[in-house]
This record gives C-alpha cells, structure tokens and sequence, in this order.
C-alpha cells in the first residue's frame, strides 16, 4: 500500500526540488527558459527504456493515471484540491502522485485564454521534470470541435463530426483536426481526446450523436482515420498531438448515457464487424496513439456481465489480439457510472489493467485507486511485469511526440497561433460546405434582407445568427428561449414573430421528449402566418418532428455555423451539405423522412 504518512512528508521536498529546477532553467536559458527550443530540459532528456529502468513502483504506477486539478495556475492553491487530493496546487497534485497526465476542463478552472493555459502547462510540466522519476506529463482535454469544445474563442472554432460527414470531404476533416492540435500543441497540450469513431446508427443515442460522423460505418471510418492524420502530423512538424479514438469497441447503438447508467448494446459479432469496427480498425491503420474504452456491456460479444473497460475479451480479446493494436488503451472516466456499478473504486482500476487498459482517466478517488493497483501488485493479483508493459507504452507515446525531449512551449508564441487569420478563415470555408437544406418550400433564399426576428434554443445561437443577419442589412432581433421553452416565452416570441418578415427558429434536440416544447414554440410561430425557417443546431432528427417552409441542418449553433446559415439563408452560399445520418419518420420504425445523403440545393 502507497504510504499517506510519507507522501505528505515528500511534498515539500519535492517543491523545493522543483521551485530549484526552475530558478536554475531560468539561469540557464534566461527569461524564455519555457521554450519549445533550447530549453535546459532538452540536454536532461532520457529515452522512455532508461526511464523505466529507474523509476520505483509508485512512480510506474503514477503514469498509469491522468487526472484534473483545479487552479488557474500552476501554483493557485484551491480547496478542492485539498479536499480531493490532500494538497493545495496543481503542482502539488503532480508531484505527490507521480502522474502520467492532466486534463483540463472548465470547471477545473483550467481554461481562461491561450497563453494562461500555455503558462498553466509549462507550471505543470516544471512540476513533473522536477520531481520523482522527472517525466513530462501528457496534457490533455477533449477538444472534439462541435458540441464537446473545451476550450472556446478565441481558439478556431471548427465544425464537429457530423457537420464534418455531412460535408462529405476527408480533406477537410484532417485540415480541421490539424488546425486544432496545431492551436492545442501551441498551448502545451500535447493530447486530445478526439474523435469519436461511434457510428451513430440509434437515433435516440443521447451521449454521442452529432458527436459521430456518419450512420455509414465506410463513412465514419474514413473520416475517424482522416482525423488521427490530421491531429498527429499537426504542427510541430513530425510531433503533433496524439489522437485517442472512443469509444471502443463502439457507443454508437444505445439510448442510455453511460455517465449515469451502464448500457447494453445488443450488437452480435457480425454486427460488430459491419457496423462497429470499421472506424477503430482504419484507426488502428493509420497509426492512433490511443484507443479510449467504453464503460458498456456487450453481452453476445463478451458473456463476463463486465463493462468493455473491464473486460478482457473486450480489450484483450478483440482490441489488442483481433485487430492488432499494440498503442496505449485509455479507460473513459472512472467517476462515470457505468463503470462503478458492481465494483468498489479500488478494484476497478485492478481490473481495467487486467483486462487489458494501460491508463485509468479521473478515477473518482485518486489515492484509492493508486492504492488499489499498488496493493495487487503486492499480493501478486497483478505483477510488476504488467505494470512496466503499460508504462513502457505510456513512455513510448511521450518520446514519439516529442513530449520527452521538449515538454515545454514558448508562452511568446501562443497568440501567432491560437485563432490566427488563416485558421479562421479556412474553419468558415470548412463550415460553410456542411450546411444541410432539408425542406424548402420556396422559401430560400430570401428575396430582400427585410426584418428577420431569430428565436429558438440558445442564446449563444440567437444572438450569433441575429449578428450575421444584421451584418447582411437586415433589421433583426432575438430572443432565446432555452431547450424547454415556457408558454410565455411561446407567447412573447410569436408577438415579436408577427412584427418582423420571416421567423427563424434555432432547435437543439427538440426530438427528445425533455425538450418536446421547441416543437410547440415552432408551430406557434407557423400560426402567425408569417414564413418560418427553422435550424437543427444539434442532430437533424428535429426535421421529421414539424414541418415548416424550410428546415436547415446546422449541427451547431456556434458563430461559425451561425455565419454558414446566414449564406444560406440570404444566397450568399448554395447549401452544399448532404445527411451523414437518416432522419426516420416520427412512430415509423423503418421510414425515414429524409434519407441518408439527401440535401437540397440551388
């Protein structure tokens, strides 16, 4: 068992071991000593085999686990550290666990603007080479684009997958997954969590969605490859960021979240090998540094009742020994429920290791779950050997990125990068060739730009396509009214609808029952007689729910997208975008509304 006692008794050596390697770095390079080049770092640099020879067992251990910490910097002490961790700073939490990673998230306090998240990686990465077994960490978020974006404007904002599948180009899902680890590694992330290769074939799927590429397990398999391309041979050259393709072995058939409930998917082995496995197997061949876990149940693939994370047929079986992959295996987050199910906290990282993962992601209690893994390895539930098999990949990724030889970046350089003019530019012309006409009852474009009122789900959307509406001439207004909208809100859109020309109204999921009353605001805003578009800022399932003039599918409310249906809807653009995704018929199983691949142009 790791040594509570001793480990807080260690912390302050190793900070003044670590505030030492700085003031030294400092003298030695002068006051860009936190440079992608010419750092002191660069001469101590060892290969990942020397560094497994010397490190001890809770230092092997401590890589196998990547976690969050909260504070803005490096060395902002916040209570909840304390509380979850025993110490005060981010860099304390580093260096008291030996950690292999960091991910960082909003409500971390992680990500404020692009040079703080630059000062935050280099403070973390003093924090790692300064102390224990001196290993660079791996700095991680999940910068999917699209719904799931961490880290916002003014980092380049690009469209997510299925705005990517419906705009059919495998060009230019690589050039936005470039863009967006080129800005992440510019920033001193040096990982992303991205992308997703579910083939989305449920339609009620409430966790993945537009999330996916593509329905076509061809089409979300070319594009999932396209996108490891793209983010590992992204900027620097020959570095780039590693790719983590999820969620295996596919998440894409179930109307159950896995954050709060355990899913079963029924998929039988042949259905696997069609609809599920294409995206990991082009993956895997075009060299993905890492594979993430599901926490799901797949009972006619593995009979063990286990989620696929603690699964060894799952990981071992079919993953690592069936298709061939040899790279690092991430579980999804451990504080999910579907994987804390049927198992103390302590055992499930013992068992996600002998099922086959390599690195445990935000388990619910950090010294728990190193305990946990330490103790095995003591009563021989799971060997050194083992242990040194998953730290050797976890150090052969670092040294294959880079991440050894140069864990830091230069914090002067981050603004050239990070949403940079180009990048910009290239993100609206990749936005504008996913925009999707469903229905168009003669209504677009727009004959003049006249008065536009924009209603709907987000404000962030309202006011992005009321901005761009104005930008073209046209008067206009908005008014949010949430995912569930109230009947006085109903009523204060409609008196606002019947003073303007044309109605536009923004929709985020409203198939799902829980946000059933956007469809009641839409048909509200049919009965003023004035014409009404209505967008699918989310999945475009919302189409088949009311009919209206005309339906777009945007698969995202951000100003980016926003932009794209602005050219639409006044000319500009010829809508170009064809559905990754079948929208069936509302109460019709086998009926679709619009089929997979239909768009309208002009």
């Amino acid at each position: 068992m790791v040594n509570s006692s001793r480990w807080e008794a260690d912390v302050a050596l190793r900070t003044r071991t670590r505030r030492a390697f700085i003031a030294l770095s400092a003298l030695a390079v002068g006051a860009t000593a936190l440079t992608t080049t010419g750092s002191a770092w660069e001469s101590r640099a060892r290969s990942a085999d020397e560094l497994l020879r010397e490190m001890t067992l809770e230092e092997k251990v401590g890589q196998l686990f990547v976690t969050y910490a909260y504070g803005r910097t490096a060395d902002t002490p916040d209570p909840v550290n304390r509380e979850e961790f025993g110490v005060d700073t981010p860099a304390q939490v580093v260096e008291k666990y030996h950690l292999g990673g960091i991910i960082h998230f909003t409500w971390s306090n992680s990500l404020y603007e692009p040079k703080q998240i630059a000062e935050l990686s280099n403070g973390l990465q003093s924090a790692a080479t300064g102390s224990g077994a001196r290993v660079p960490l791996l700095i991680s978020t999940d910068q999917e684009q699209g719904q799931v974006t961490r880290i916002t404007e003014p980092a380049t904002q690009l469209p997510g997958n299925m705005a990517l599948g419906a705009g059919r180009n495998p060009q230019d899902a690589e050039r936005s997954a470039a863009i967006t680890g080129t800005e992440l590694r510019a920033m001193g992330l040096n990982m992303n969590f991205a992308p997703s290769g579910d083939v989305n074939v449920n339609p009620a799927n409430p966790v993945i969605g537009v999330r996916s590429f593509a329905s076509d397990p061809a089409l979300a398999a070319e594009f999932t490859a396209a996108q490891v391309r793209g983010y590992e041979d992204a900027q620097p050259a020959g570095e780039g960021v590693s790719a983590s393709v999820k969620h295996f072995p596919g998440h894409g058939d179930t109307n159950t979240d896995s954050h709060t409930a355990l899913p079963v998917i029924e998929h039988d082995r042949e259905q696997w090998e069609q609809l599920d496995a294409p995206p990991f197997k082009e993956a895997i061949a075009a060299d993905v540094d890492s594979v993430m876990s599901a926490h799901i149940v797949v009972p006619k693939l593995d009979d063990s009742g286990e989620p696929a994370t603690l699964a060894p047929n799952v990981l071992t079986g079919m993953l690592r020994q069936e298709l061939g992959y040899q790279g690092v295996v991430f579980t999804d987050s451990l504080q999910m429920e579907g994987v804390r199910q049927q198992h103390p906290d302590a055992e499930i990282p013992v068992l996600a290791l002998q099922a086959g993962a390599d690195v445990m992601l935000m388990p619910q209690n950090l010294q728990v779950a190193i305990d946990g893994v330490i103790a095995a390895v003591r009563d021989g539930r799971l060997t050194e050997q083992r242990i040194d098999e998953s730290v050797s990949r976890v150090l052969k990724l670092k040294e294959s990125r880079g991440v050894l030889a140069n864990p830091f970046v230069d914090v002067s350089a981050v603004d050239s990068v990070v949403g940079n003019r180009q990048h910009r530019a290239e993100a609206q012309q990749i936005t504008d060739r996913t925009t999707t006409l469903l229905r168009n009852d003669a209504a677009l474009p727009l004959k003049s730009p006249g008065r536009v009122f924009v209603t709907g789900a987000t404000e962030k959307g309202t006011a992005a396509l009321s901005d761009s509406v104005r930008a073209r001439g046209a008067q206009s207004s908005a008014l949010a009214t949430g995912l569930q909208p109230t009947q006085e809100q109903i009523d204060q859109a409609v008196a606002q609808a019947k003073s303007h020309d044309v109605a536009v109204v923004l929709t985020s999921a409203a198939w799902n029952q829980d946000n059933a009353g956007q469809l009641d605001l839409v048909r509200a805003l049919q009965q003023t007689g004035k014409p009404v578009v209505a967008v699918a800022t989310r999945d475009p399932y919302d189409a088949a729910y009311v009919d209206v003039p005309a339906w777009i599918a945007s698969y995202s409310d951000k100003p980016v997208a926003m932009e794209s249906v602005a050219k639409v809807l006044f000319g500009e653009n010829a809508p170009a975008g064809k559905l990754p995704v079948a929208v069936p018929e509302p109460g019709r199983p086998g009926s679709d509304r619009y089929p997979f691949g239909f768009g309208l142009t002009w």
